[in-house]
């Protein structure tokens, strides 16, 4: 019988003194990767925290190989092992690979630490959790007897499930990090930072978890994140990723005095980024210039959908004409079509291909990159109870929420090669 994963308190866990803790990011088993601003956020928070408590931490980011690989903005190619497909995909007509270390080289480094008194293990998307698995099985034969924690966002989302992994215990309860940085030293020379000016967003997207994950939208001082990114760019950073989910609310009270700071204190030594898209209704034309004044190099906005019903469950914050007038403010600002990538949503249940297509004509007629963004049904949100009406039986096995096969494999909404349409469509000029 499986080992099952008692609760443990963000509080319990943070009283931790004078230990030796391990940080694990695991590796990710799927059809396809590549780290795009992707750092384990939330573990290097809660390293660091426990740090100020005195332990004495390290970090294991199975992901990364620790070569230093070709990077452009935060897109890296990883080292890929085609592995056996799960039974759930069995019927996929794709490869599927364990991206990240292999055994033998996650073994010998756990033997280059001191032997840790508890090892914490994060988890990110929900239909990711064959790496996690694979990492608490090598932990638990390198390590006998030691505690094994299990957080993150599959953890939270998927609690049952991640209960029977194989870890001792499991976080699940929200945690608002309070560190005063995220502990990117770790990685030595770190090829790009990240920060965060909030948690949470105050917008319910049907399709959203960031209001599962955060239950309030809570906004950092700027002195916090000044001193954030001042920590990183001392590593030698120059690119930072703003992992915020609503990062323009508020903009003349906040975003806009610290975009002056980041001038005044940086005057362009620095690059920033925005993997998460920025809310389209907040740009306008001092907007985009002081973007682009203070350094910003790359931004993703948010469509999402011109079809009305898909724009509701936006919590309707676009409308055509807001779009447009923001991409003419972006392209005014100096940024190129091919920098100016949207998101838009693909394979909504009940969303129809024409809506998508349509969607796509008008992103380029406005001077855009469209970037499709294809679903994934998150546990909690309107979508997946949606989804589950259709497919009850992704309820119980996570590796059905994954976004690169859900619409074209597993609910059937479109096939592949009309998938593929679509993302030719895209990709034309």
């Amino acid at each position: 019988m499986a080992r099952r994963a008692r609760i443990l308190r963000m509080k319990d866990l943070l009283s931790l003194h004078g230990k030796n803790i391990l940080g694990v990011n695991p590796p990710v088993h799927d059809f396809a990767f590549y780290d795009l601003w992707s750092k384990p956020l939330g573990l290097l928070y809660l390293l660091q925290k426990v740090r100020e408590g005195n332990c004495d931490v390290r970090l294991i980011d199975c992901v990364r190989d620790g070569a230093e690989g070709q990077m452009t903005f935060g897109r890296e190619k990883i080292a890929k092992t085609e592995i056996r497909k799960p039974d759930a995909y069995r019927h996929i007509k794709r490869r599927y690979h364990h991206f990240g270390i292999g055994e033998e080289a996650f073994s010998q480094r756990l033997r280059n630490v001191p032997k840790p008194d508890a090892v914490f293990i994060t988890s990110a998307m929900t239909y990711w959790y064959g790496g996690v698995r694979w990492a608490i099985e090598k932990l638990r034969a390198e390590l006998p007897g030691v505690p094994l924690v299990l957080g993150g966002i599959y953890a939270r989302l998927c609690f049952e499930h991640a209960s029977s992994l194989g870890a001792d215990f499991i976080v699940a309860e929200n945690w608002e990090p309070d560190a005063a940085y995220p502990a990117m030293d770790l990685y030595g020379h770190p090829p790009y930072g990240v920060t965060m000016t909030s948690f949470g967003c105050p917008m319910r997207c049907g399709y959203c978890a960031s209001g599962i994950l955060w239950p309030r939208f809570k906004r950092r001082t700027a002195e916090e994140v000044m001193k954030e990114i001042d920590f990183q760019a001392s590593l030698g950073v120059i690119d930072f990723a703003f992992y915020d989910d609503a990062l323009l609310l508020g903009k003349r009270e906040y975003f806009y005095p610290l975009c002056r700071e980041l001038k005044a204190r940086y005057n362009g030594a620095l690059r920033f980024h925005t993997p998460n898209g920025l809310h389209v209704r907040e740009i306008d034309g001092e907007c985009a210039a002081l973007l682009k004044d203070t350094g910003f190099k790359t931004i993703r906005l948010s469509l999402e959908s011109i079809d009305p019903s898909v724009a509701q469950e936006s919590s309707g914050k676009v409308l055509r004409g807001e779009y447009a007038a923001a991409v003419k403010c972006c392209r005014e600002a100096g940024w190129r079509r091919e920098e100016c990538e949207t998101y838009i949503l693909l394979g909504l249940p009940g969303q129809s291909l024409r809506s998508v297509a349509e969607t796509i004509d008008f992103v380029k007629a406005c001077g855009a990159k469209p970037k499709l963004a294809e679903f994934s049904p998150i546990p909690g949100t309107k979508f997946f109870d949606a989804a589950a009406k259709e497919i009850p039986e992704i309820t119980a096995e996570p590796l059905l929420h994954n976004n690169s096969v859900y619409s074209s494999w597993i609910s059937g909404a479109l096939a592949p090669n009309e998938l593929q349409e679509l993302k030719d469509r895209a990709r034309r000029p």
